[in-house]
């Protein structure tokens, strides 16, 4: 597929409509748009590959913005195999391009191809400028957004942002769906353990003028940028974009299911008007965690299990505080016929989220519910709803304590993201995570 984004520059990607299952864990029912970019000016450059299964398509479609013409660069932003899969094929083919990268992509090139010899390189540095006549290429690093070697490229005389990863979402580029629903699932599917990188990258944002982001996934974004930036800033803030209530439950015999069910009907008589029912052994995960982090309030429902929680709760905590799940209200509701354990378990799996507010009405079913349990159920709803507990104050300190300590500077590891508070970082400081010296780590 060929469009005209301006008139020098093009897309040339492709869509998949034939795979299920994304990074081999995301259900994809509208498939995926795999991205790819062309500037034509004095030098020619191509913005990445994409995935094998559409590289004689993805060639096509170079050949035919090419014409007559060879490319002069291949700009390569992010090693992911969805993504730079075809370098060896676009190498073959345009032996004398160069290809661009930093000093973290031409290691990757070596690791997925042994075999390949590149005679051209070009290494450059995060600010550096790339000139192709009429276009200037200004790359600007953005490590652990979400590999240590991504970058992206700003376009000065077009104003255009490539973006890598960044701003994507799932979904082929002919499906007909809401862009925020699957961008959101998208970012905290796979970018959103590193929000404290995407801040970084938002920061070095604000100097461009940007009228065009160009993602590697997902359609061109031309449009009140405003929308799409304010959404990133408040998911890689862990800041809640909406209020409302998250129930996700896990239910054996139909019990914890029949309380879950209660409690939103009661929430719904409250007048909350927002509120997402999750099934954890039967939803799609990823929605769930996207919604986790959509509302202000969750509420986590489950049976206790060989003394603990029930498989598909554990998971969905795992995602959760994987992905640094914080700034929320959170509410238990646990079922245990001879030794309610879940609630235990859950609290303790979230004692190291930041800014967590624990709810004062948690319920405690033994078997099945009693009236004392809907008592309970409708203190709890009362609690979680807006008007009878000031909700936004109860999350206001922990927000303005993190502006406090977004004063703090800081170091982020670029292999695997860890940060290091501090004004300055040890010579001689090795990543607790992943052992790699202080030369890998950059600046908040």
């Amino acid at each position: 597929m060929v469009q005209n984004i301006t008139d020098f520059i093009f897309y040339v990607g492709a869509n998949d409509h034939d795979l299920d299952l994304f990074e081999g864990q995301y259900i994809v029912p509208n498939g995926m748009a795999y991205n790819s970019y062309v500037i034509v000016d004095d030098k020619i450059a191509v913005f990445d590959t994409i995935d094998k299964s559409k590289t004689e398509e993805w060639l096509d479609n170079l050949a035919e913005v090419l014409g007559d013409r060879k490319p002069d660069y291949l700009i390569v932003q992010h090693m992911e195999p969805d993504h730079s899969a075809s370098v060896h094929a676009f190498a073959e083919k345009y032996p004398e391009a160069a290809v661009v990268g930093n000093k973290k992509t031409f290691n990757m090139i070596g690791q997925f191809f042994p075999e390949l010899e590149i005679a051209n390189k070009v290494e450059v540095k995060d600010g550096e400028i790339l000139d192709l006549g009429s276009h200037k290429l200004n790359f600007v690093f953005a490590p652990m957004v979400h590999w240590p070697e991504v970058m992206m490229t700003y376009e000065s005389t077009e104003k255009i942002l490539f973006s890598a990863d960044a701003f994507g979402k799932f979904g082929a580029l002919d499906a007909d769906e809401d862009w925020a629903c699957e961008a959101r699932r998208y970012y905290f599917g796979i970018v959103g353990k590193y929000g404290a990188q995407v801040q970084t990258v938002l920061k070095k944002a604000k100097d461009l003028y940007i009228e065009k982001i160009c993602p590697l996934h997902g359609p061109v974004l031309t449009e009140d940028l405003g929308y799409y930036i304010d959404l990133y800033d408040k998911w890689s803030g862990y800041k809640p974009e909406t209020e409302g209530v998250c129930i996700c439950y896990t239910s054996v015999y139909g019990n914890t299911k029949k309380a879950a069910e209660l409690l939103r009907d009661e929430l719904a008589e409250n007048g909350v008007e927002t509120i997402e029912l999750s099934d954890l052994a039967r939803c799609d995960m990823a929605e769930a965690v996207e919604d986790a982090f959509r509302y202000d309030r969750l509420v986590l429902a489950t049976t206790t299990y060989n003394g603990g929680m029930f498989p598909f709760m554990q998971q969905f905590i795992d995602e959760l505080t994987e992905r640094n799940y914080q700034n929320r209200y959170v509410a238990f509701i646990e079922n245990g016929t001879w030794g309610p354990a879940a609630m235990r378990a859950m609290k303790k799996e979230l004692e190291g989220a930041k800014d967590i507010k624990i709810a004062e009405n948690n319920v405690t079913i033994k078997s099945a519910m009693t009236d004392a349990n809907r008592e309970q159920i409708a203190a709890l709803a009362k609690e979680l709803t807006p008007g009878h507990m000031d909700l936004a104050a109860e999350l206001a300190e922990p927000a303005e304590e993190e502006a406090e300590e977004g004063k703090k500077k800081g170091f982020v590891c670029n292999i695997c993201g860890y940060v290091y508070e501090g004004d300055t970082l040890p010579d001689d400081f090795i990543c607790p995570l992943c052992k790699h010296p202080a030369s890998d780590f950059s600046p908040l």
